[in-house]
Formats: C-alpha cells, structure tokens, sequence
C-alpha cells in the first residue's frame, strides 16, 4: 500500500521529502500538481482528511498567488471559493515549505521528522 506525495518535482523541499521517504523504505506513489493537478472533489477529500484549516493549502509564497490578490480574499472566501481556487490551477497548492508534513490515512496519522513540520502533499494511503 503506497502513500500517495503530491508534490511539484522541480520543488527542492519537495524533493527532500521524497528522498526522506525513499530512505525510510515509505512506498511512495507521486502526482505532479501542475500536470495532474487536484480536482475540487480530491482537494475537499484531502481537506477533510487532513484536520487542517483549508488556508493551509495555499501556496502562499508563489506568484499565481500573489497575482490573484488571494491574500486580501481569503479571509472574506467561502471554503466553495477556496476549492475552486485551488483546483484551478497545481501551483496555488503549498507544496513542501514549513507547515506540516501530514501523513494522512483513513484515521489522519502525523508525524513530523526532526520536528521538522512540512506540508508536502502526503495525503492518502490508497
């Protein structure tokens, strides 16, 4: 059963998340968010799954986001707003950046290696 990482490969902490998998024998299954990127049925699922405030899925540090002036609307958006937004386009979803590593299966397991908490799309074992 292999944990699925969304994740954007050309991402350098991203990357270092899959490596730390690899070394620690975690069957890994990647999605590229921008070539296969989330729908809003897969992003509401993650949501849930994960416990975490949906803010947290911005990529709150990239260019599509600050182009957007999300900044300034995400405090006054419905969760319906932010899903759309997050599906429309890969590179608004935080990749691995210092959130939280989240490692979620059907009972939404955590962990953070060296107390180093990052959100690198780990979502599901399938």
């Amino acid at each position: 059963m292999a944990l699925t990482l969304y994740w954007y490969p050309k991402c350098g902490t991203c990357r270092k998340a899959k490596r730390w998998l690899d070394e620690h024998g975690i069957e890994v299954q990647t999605v590229h968010l921008v070539d296969e990127p989330l729908t809003k049925e897969e992003l509401a699922e993650l949501h849930r799954k994960s416990g975490l405030p949906l803010k947290k899925f911005f990529n709150t540090s990239g260019m599509k986001y600050r182009e957007l002036g999300l900044k300034d609307k995400l405090d006054r958006a419905s969760e319906d707003e932010m899903l759309d937004w997050l599906a429309s386009d890969g590179m608004l979803v935080k990749r691995a950046s210092g959130s939280s590593w989240a490692f979620a299966n059907k009972t939404t397991r955590r962990f953070s290696p060296r107390r180093h908490k990052i959100f690198c799309k780990i979502a599901s074992r399938q």
